[in-house]
């Protein structure tokens, strides 16, 4: 069941009976200890914020877009205040960024799964119930209703499932009609993807994992200026002094 080389990882393993995975089986649930290396000592948070770049496609979001962030620059260069390249970069950016969260607005995230409703919660619940009720009582009928409700509840999620389906197909026809390429081919790939989970856990130099994304960021700049010989700007510099 497990390497032996990770046997003193594992912590403890339990079966649970009640958990409904729509299988004659059961859910074997295991601990397990591992050692990641996180750096608690994290710079800034990561934005995360995304803007709705699409609505700059309709002329009236372009127009209000373009009317305030010629507003915000203006207001800048009546200041009239010296400051460095990076004080600049940074009133810039925050302008940009104000501007385009008041007129864009922000990106909303799809939702994974949208055909899953409350209906489809409703017969998971009722299917969950018919095993527990099994689980009790190991009688005829409470085999023969578990199996019927498992039927329909399946037939249920295929259905819904199935019609979801139907209706991105007919999506991606529309706008194969409107010539919208840029959406069409983005909503395919997704759709041929279907769930990719993202792992960014690298390991560092000495083997442990490191999971901070900082850390990770780092990690992948050391590797490639050490692949590819890449000399820092003060190594550069202190080399030219040594030469001259």
């Amino acid at each position: 069941m497990i390497d032996r080389r990770r046997h003193s990882s594992r912590l403890d393993v339990r079966s649970f009976r009640g958990a409904d995975c729509d299988t004659d089986h059961y859910l074997v649930v295991a601990k397990v200890r591992k050692r990641l290396a996180v750096n608690k000592q994290a710079a800034q948070k990561f934005d995360g914020e995304r803007f709705n770049l699409r609505n700059l496609n309709e002329l009236e979001f372009k127009e209000k877009y373009q009317i305030e962030i010629t507003k915000r620059f203006a207001a800048l260069e009546n200041l009239n205040v010296v400051e460095d390249v990076n004080r600049a970069w940074e009133n810039m950016k925050e302008n940009i960024k104000t501007s385009a969260k008041e007129r864009l607005s922000l990106h909303e995230l799809k939702q994974n799964e949208p055909w899953f409703n409350e209906e489809c919660v409703g017969f998971l619940d009722q299917r969950k119930q018919a095993k527990m009720q099994l689980l009790q009582d190991p009688s005829r009928s409470n085999v023969n209703n578990r199996n019927n409700v498992r039927r329909d509840a399946s037939r249920h999620f295929w259905n819904k499932k199935k019609a979801y389906l139907k209706a991105k197909i007919e999506g991606f026809e529309t706008k194969s009609k409107i010539k919208n390429i840029r959406d069409l081919y983005r909503g395919i790939n997704d759709f041929k993807k279907g769930y990719q989970p993202r792992t960014i856990i690298v390991n560092d130099e000495q083997g442990d994992l490191i999971a901070d994304s900082h850390s990770v960021v780092a990690r992948w700049r050391n590797h490639f200026s050490q692949l590819l010989h890449v000399h820092s700007f003060d190594d550069v510099r202190q080399a030219e002094i040594h030469t001259a």
